[in-house]
């Protein structure tokens, strides 16, 4: 009789411990996955969202160091730097439209497009973003 309580109460112990377990993954996976752009309403992220779908899965993100009237040059977290092409049909948004004026050497942006042959980048969409 002691061994079937004694068990009881292990199970008991062994059941909270793993429900407490599954309650903090939950939180740590839902914190890491937190939207890029904290700085959107609901409906901003959804509208990018569906702006993504159209343009792949391609994303580079990173720090501007330069840029002229048809690229810029991000310097990408691993160090590396690549060449980003945009046209007038680019796409540049912030929590509202924006445009190439609105990007700015030392500001962090994140590109969705297509990678081009030479190791360049071709725009679809520049989101601009005050962090990451």
């Amino acid at each position: 009789m002691k061994k079937i309580i004694l068990f009881i109460i292990v199970l008991i112990i062994v059941g909270a411990g793993a429900f407490w377990g599954g309650m903090k993954y939950q939180q740590n996976k839902i914190l890491s996955q937190r939207p890029f752009f904290p700085n959107l309403s609901p409906e901003q992220r959804q509208q990018f969202s569906q702006r993504v779908g159209r343009m792949g899965t391609n994303f580079l993100s990173g720090e501007v160091i330069s840029k002229d009237e048809k690229s810029l040059t991000l310097k990408l977290p691993d160090g590396s730097t690549k060449i980003i092409f945009f046209s007038d049909s680019t796409q540049i948004s912030k929590a509202t439209e924006g445009s190439i004026e609105d990007i700015e050497i030392g500001k962090q942006i994140m590109v969705g497009g297509e990678p081009n042959s030479d190791g360049s980048y071709t725009a679809k969409i520049i989101q601009l973003s005050p962090r990451f």
